[in-house]
């Protein structure tokens, strides 16, 4: 079976890298799924989207991915975010009050974007926003 060569990284760290049978990602154009033999793109991330690797392990790995770019070449998938936090890394208590505090910001454009930061570490902890 033919796999993809994935590399997550964020500003301030290696994320993941490895191989996986797929890769969901939302992005400003809408949710995309990019499977062995996908055509060569380039798209930028939504803000406060998450992203799905799906290891050869047949494992999920769920990721909160805060803005940058998703990269498809022949060589493989490269997703660049500006910040990013595995699932399973995520302090949800945290991520509810960061949520609260955006909420009762407003109509903030800075509170905005922390709402969707701060749903979308809720949404990839699998936890309601």
């Amino acid at each position: 079976m033919a796999t993809l060569h994935v590399e997550l990284v964020a500003v301030e760290r290696m994320i993941w890298s490895g191989e996986a049978n797929m890769v969901v990602a939302r992005t400003t154009e809408g949710e995309l799924g990019v499977l062995p033999g996908h055509a060569p793109l380039l798209g930028q991330l939504a803000e406060g989207g998450v992203v799905t690797v799906r290891t050869v392990e047949g494992e999920d790995m769920v990721v909160a991915a805060h803005g940058g770019f998703l990269s498809v070449t022949d060589r493989g998938v490269s997703i660049l975010a500006e910040t990013a936090e595995i699932s399973s890394e995520i302090d949800v208590e945290r991520a509810r009050e960061a949520l609260r505090r955006a909420e009762e910001a407003g109509d903030d454009p800075d509170a905005l974007a922390a709402a969707r930061r701060a749903q979308s570490r809720l949404r990839a902890a699998g936890q309601d926003a």
